[in-house]
């Protein structure tokens, strides 16, 4: 334990990443030097952490992800083991296109959550509380609340702030687990009423 709360002896935190108060930061993961990363974080094994990434607090990022430049994670975003960010459009190996400006804006909601193994292509905003199913590949933005799936993804259904997935009728929306009530118009979902 060190001010952060729990680095492992395996773990590379460069001069000048900040971390917050209260994050875990697991075995061979490795955070870069202009990093941020928020309070009351996890990072599991293997995670590695780009320059100027921005990480937001309560964030869970399982073993096996990297979170490159260009990547916003909003707080209480769920990251699934192996899932891929990517951050160029179309790389070269013979075309190098490694500068902060060759990067696209990758954008990831408050408490959205993306499964084990699912590709986010660059350039691409995740709505809040949205869920992207194990193995989808998501090539375009995705709105609050939506349920993700597929090569490529597409919206599914939808799903409640607790991940539990919704039925409409009439436009209004309630989840049978938590209570919490929603109204489904124009092609987009709004939380009316907390559980």
């Amino acid at each position: 334990m060190n001010g952060y709360g729990y680095i492992h002896e395996t773990a590379v935190v460069d001069p000048g990443a900040q971390v917050g108060e209260g994050t875990r930061v697991w075995h061979f993961a490795h955070v870069s030097s202009g990093a941020v990363v928020g309070s009351r974080c996890s990072l599991g094994q293997n995670v590695y952490i780009a320059d100027r990434v921005s990480i937001g607090d309560g964030v869970k990022i399982q073993n096996n992800v990297s979170v490159y430049e260009g990547v916003i994670l909003e707080d209480e975003v769920f990251c699934g083991p192996s899932m891929v960010f990517t951050n160029v459009r179309t790389p070269r190996a013979a075309f190098p296109r490694n500068r902060s400006e060759d990067y696209l804006r990758t954008r990831v909601g408050r408490g959205a959550s993306i499964g084990a193994n699912a590709t986010i292509v660059c350039g691409v905003t995740i709505g809040e509380w949205a869920l992207v199913a194990a193995g989808a590949v998501v090539t375009r933005d995705v709105q609050p609340y939506a349920l993700i799936a597929g090569v490529p993804g597409r919206r599914i259904g939808w799903v409640c702030r607790c991940g539990k997935t919704l039925g409409f009728s009439g436009g209004a929306g309630r989840c049978g687990d938590c209570g919490r009530e929603y109204r489904l118009e124009q092609d987009a979902v709004a939380i009316i009423r907390e559980g």
